[in-house]
């Protein structure tokens, strides 16, 4: 998703030179398919985007898969692109990096200030590493290594797995078979009290290139919308977008996961960058996107 978006977004701006492989193309995880590909290719800029992701069920239930895999990709693009030499690398990394218990809106001041939330620790963990090797490399070597840390991101080419996918993708293929089946209600995990961030991905990617493009620092830059709203909320603008008309409930035995991720933009508007996505302009322009990709019509 977030890959596609910024392919998108940099031939838009009139960027051709572009290289990219699919993941059946260049194995990520593996150091010398990486280093040989940095090798012959010279990139001079480097977007680290792939990674291991899910929603709240994949975090939890692939935990080692989680780690391991972001890990590897990340500390083989870092390292490779340091060897070559690049002028510039720019890290996504997740807002789930800060504590469970921290004050809300999140500053990036908060970073390392307590434990995450358990049931993402591991892919915490590594994003947590990807960027402190960043700031590492940027000290040691003077590399002009960055990192953002995107709020919640839903649009075209997200995933839509039930078993993987975050959630307003979850939310969209969840009403709309319960739309397409008659279903009389759609029940979600938790009690849909947690409040929760979500940006489109095309506004983060713009806002990660302008940070790329304007700022001068070494420490992450927080890239969201600046307000969030609870799951339920969310769940009834997804229902709208959708057309399901029936009920929702919620089932408290399941995990809420964090009670609140709301981040605090104020240095990224400082810079010059506010989004410009409204929740429910990005759902209607998801849906499009899941009923494209699943051969579904607006009409089924």
């Amino acid at each position: 998703m977030v890959g596609s978006a910024l392919v998108r977004c940099l031939r838009a701006a009139g960027h051709q030179n572009l290289l990219l492989r699919t993941r059946q193309e260049l194995d990520l995880t593996r150091q010398s398919d990486v280093e040989r590909f940095f090798q012959q290719e010279k990139p001079q800029y480097v977007l680290v985007a792939a990674a291991r992701v899910g929603g709240i069920l994949a975090n939890n239930t692939y935990r080692a898969e989680f780690i391991c895999t972001n890990l590897q990709i990340q500390t083989n693009l870092i390292h490779s692109a340091w060897q070559a030499g690049v002028a510039g690398l720019l890290f996504f990394s997740s807002s789930c990096v800060y504590p469970r218990q921290c004050l809300q809106p999140m500053t990036e001041e908060h970073l390392w200030f307590g434990k995450p939330e358990p049931t993402n620790e591991p892919y915490a963990v590594a994003k947590l590493a990807g960027m402190s090797m960043c700031r590492a490399y940027c000290d040691q070597y003077g590399a002009r290594f960055l990192s953002v840390v995107p709020t919640n991101l839903y649009g075209p080419n997200d995933n839509y797995d039930p078993q993987q996918s975050h959630l307003l993708a979850a939310l969209i293929r969840k009403f709309h078979e319960a739309k397409i089946s008659g279903s009389p209600q759609v029940t979600l995990w938790g009690t849909g009290t947690p409040r929760r961030e979500l940006m489109f991905v095309e506004d983060a990617v713009d806002a990660a290139l302008f940070v790329l493009r304007n700022y001068d620092g070494k420490e992450p830059v927080n890239v969201g919308v600046g307000q969030d709203r609870t799951i339920r909320e969310i769940a009834e603008v997804v229902m709208q977008t959708v057309g399901y008309t029936g009920k929702i409930a919620f089932d408290p035995s399941k995990p809420d996961g964090a009670m609140q991720k709301l981040l605090d933009v104020t240095k990224l508007k400082s810079l010059g960058w506010t989004a410009q996505t409204s929740l429910e302009e990005g759902a209607a322009r998801a849906y499009a996107d899941f009923l494209a990709v699943t051969n579904q019509s607006l009409t089924s």
